[in-house]
Parts: structure tokens; C-alpha cells; sequence
């Protein structure tokens, strides 16, 4: 029996519900990511050891990989690593990697490989890791993994001539089904890791980030509750830039965490307009999450006036720099009087969005968020995936 309350739910009643692992795991986010910046800034020697030859190689490609979630950790941290790096950075599923290899790895170009793994025993991350290793005369992986047991961290063990495996905390392995801090974790692991010389100067960016996901977990979960049931039936998240990667995965969070009762959708604040606007009805909830770029924020606003004045009153929630702005959401989370800024790590403190809304919607349809899938459909480790060889 637990006896902390997570997200104002009740320990028992938590239970119950099976709701006990997700709320403990959404909620000690913060926490997980100052253990996981002490990492690194523990082994920052050792990591910089086996990647500043790397990184000084003229033409090297960096791919980011996973697959579900650990795939949009590299969509959403796509830019920030090439503009850390200066080198060419491309977010590459596994799942297209295995079928596709000979489309996408390049044989003569000096490749890294940062692998994404939860568990690190999904069939196509290991598989990636082996064709990899076919396709491409000079690979390099740096493996990012939650699980010290898993495949990928004993590939680690065995292959320590090129590769580099970063073991996060034990508290990133989620025991639920759905991916909260051990998405989080891993995406602040790739973002430090690849500027390693900018730690100090990062450090307060990722203190700042803690500080504001404990207001929002301790000042918020009220309102997602009460949003959680009123009656909706699909929810539209938009980002721009890494952002468009966090809406992704707040789409995957709260579609997987209601069992696909809630369809999802996403989209950039521009690429909406052209045609997705459509999927907008009076059940729907559109989730703006705001760029703290002011040039950026411009082009956002504009949709967000858009639709605010939607005569079918659609509602929005608002996560971002919105000042005055408002646009009459529902639920509006801002970092606008903040004395110190996120800087790239924004981008974990919005993935709280889509996992609250999520948990909490779980709870109203009367699921168990930590085992959401009432059919078995989806698990935390995927099942039925038969690797099979390319001849």
C-alpha cells in the first residue's frame, strides 16, 4: 500500500484505480531530471572522451532513433542537437530504419547512432543497431537507455571499442505502460550530451525547467481534472519546431493513455492551416503550445486569434509565453513572469501537458492509467514483431 499522494489523488483510491505507478511517475519528473543532470555532470569526462573524436569528424551524421515515443524524443530534439553539434542531425525511426536500411544509412559517411530505449529490448532497436553496423563502414553508437538489462545496454557491454552506453537512473524506467519520465529523461540526456561544453550555463536552464514543472504538477491538476470530464472526442495538439516533436508525443500520450477512445491529432501552428484544420469540430480541444521565440510566437498567435474567434467555440488550452493574451482557453499554463528562462528545455516541462491531460482523462473514462489497454493491443514492450533478414 503507498502512502504518498501523487497529483492529488488519494493513495488508496490511486491504487484502486491503478493509476498508483503513472501518477508517482509523471510527478517525480522534476526530481528525475536533476539526478539525471547530475549524471552526466558526473561522467561528463567519460562522455566526452569517446564523443569529441566523433563530433570532429568533418563530414559526420548524427541520427536519432526509436521507435513510439523514444522516436519523437528525436523529432523533438532534432534541431537543438545539430545546432549543439554543427553537424547534420536527422530523427529516424527504427521502425522505417529496419524495413528501409538501405534508403537511409549511408555506407561511406561516419555515422552516429544515439539509440533510445526504454527497456532497450524493442525487436527494431535492436535490429537497428545491427544493420547499422552492415550498412555503414564507420558507425558510432551512443546508446540513451533506462534498463542496465536490456539488449541494447549488453550490445554496450560487448562492443565498448565504439559504442558508449548512458545509463539513466533506475527511476526512469517507467513501470506503467505509457512513457513519462523516461521520455523527459532521455530528451534532456541528447540535449546535454551534445554540448557538453555549455553544461554550466545549461545547468540553470534545467534547474529553472524542475522549478516551473513543479509548479504546474503542484498548482494544476484541479483544472486538467475538471477538463478531463467534461465530454470531448478529439484533442489537437500543435508546436513549432521541437515543440511540433512534444505535440507528437502529447498526442501518443493521451491517445494510448485513454485506449484510443480519444483520437488525437497533431500539427505545426502553420501546417495546420493547410487542410488539417478540417478535423476541428465542437468536441474537439485544440492545445497550443507556445514557441518562447518571440519571432516564432508571431505566427502562432495568429492561429490561435483564428481559432479563439471559431463561432463554433471551440476551446483551447495555452502552454507558453502568453502573457495577456489568453485567447480565452480553458486552461492557461504561463511561464510569461518567470525571472529566469527554460532555454531549450522548455520542451520537458510542455510534455507534462498531453501526460496530464492524459492520466486524468484515463481516470474520468474509468481505465487503469498504469495498464490503459483494455485489449491488450498495446504494451509497454511491444509484442509480435518478427525481425526478419534482408537478403
Amino acid at each position: 500500500m503507498i502512502s504518498t499522494t501523487y497529483l492529488n489523488l488519494d493513495p488508496q483510491k490511486a491504487e484502486r484505480a491503478g493509476a498508483q505507478e503513472t501518477a508517482r511517475e509523471i510527478a517525480h519528473q522534476p526530481r528525475l531530471w536533476l539526478d539525471v543532470l547530475n549524471l552526466i555532470s558526473t561522467n561528463r569526462n567519460g562522455i566526452s572522451t569517446f564523443l569529441n573524436p566523433i563530433f570532429a569528424k568533418e563530414n559526420l551524421r548524427i541520427i536519432l532513433t526509436g521507435a513510439g515515443s523514444s522516436a519523437f524524443i528525436g523529432e523533438s530534439a532534432q534541431g537543438l542537437v545539430q545546432k549543439n553539434s554543427g553537424k547534420l542531425t536527422q530523427a529516424l525511426p527504427t521502425t522505417d530504419l529496419v524495413t528501409h536500411p538501405e534508403l537511409f544509412f549511408m555506407k561511406d559517411v561516419p555515422t552516429l547512432l544515439i539509440s533510445f530505449a526504454r527497456s532497450g529490448n524493442s525487436p527494431e532497436s535492436v535490429e537497428t543497431v545491427r544493420l547499422s553496423d552492415i550498412y555503414c563502414k564507420h558507425i558510432y553508437h551512443f546508446i540513451i537507455t533506462c534498463n542496465e538489462q536490456g539488449q541494447l545496454a549488453e550490445y554496450a557491454r560487448n562492443h565498448s571499442s565504439n559504442t558508449f552506453c548512458l545509463q539513466l537512473p533506475e527511476d526512469a524506467n517507467d513501470k506503467s505502460l505509457a512513457m513519462t519520465g523516461s521520455f523527459t529523461s532521455m530528451l534532456l540526456s541528447v540535449l546535454l550530451v551534445t554540448d557538453l561544453n555549455s553544461l554550466e550555463a545549461k545547468t540553470k536552464h534545467v534547474q529553472t525547467a524542475a522549478k516551473y514543472a513543479e509548479y504546474i504538477l503542484n498548482n494544476f491538476p484541479e483544472d486538467f481534472q475538471r477538463i478531463a470530464d467534461s465530454m470531448f472526442e478529439r484533442v489537437i495538439f500543435l508546436g513549432s519546431g521541437p515543440l511540433l516533436g512534444i505535440a507528437r508525443e502529447c498526442h501518443l500520450k493521451l491517445q494510448e493513455l485513454t485506449d484510443g477512445q480519444i483520437v488525437c491529432k497533431h500539427d505545426s501552428f502553420l501546417g495546420f492551416r493547410h487542410g488539417p484544420r478540417a478535423v476541428l469540430n465542437e468536441k474537439s480541444i485544440v492545445v497550443f503550445l507556445f514557441s518562447d521565440d518571440p519571432h516564432v510566437y508571431q505566427y502562432e498567435k495568429d492561429l490561435a486569434e483564428s481559432i479563439s474567434s471559431d463561432p463554433r467555440g471551440i476551446p483551447t488550452i495555452s502552454f507558453g509565453p502568453m502573457n495577456d493574451d489568453g485567447f480565452d482557453s480553458i486552461l492557461a499554463i504561463s511561464n510569461g513572469n518567470a525571472p529566469t528562462s527554460c532555454g531549450d528545455f522548455n520542451v520537458l516541462v510542455a510534455t507534462l501537458v498531453g501526460q496530464l491531460l492524459g492520466f486524468y482523462k484515463s481516470l474520468s473514462l474509468g481505465l487503469h492509467p498504469d495498464s490503459p489497454s483494455v485489449s491488450g493491443a498495446i504494451s509497454r514492450v511491444v509484442q509480435g514483431v518478427k525481425i526478419y533478414n534482408k537478403s
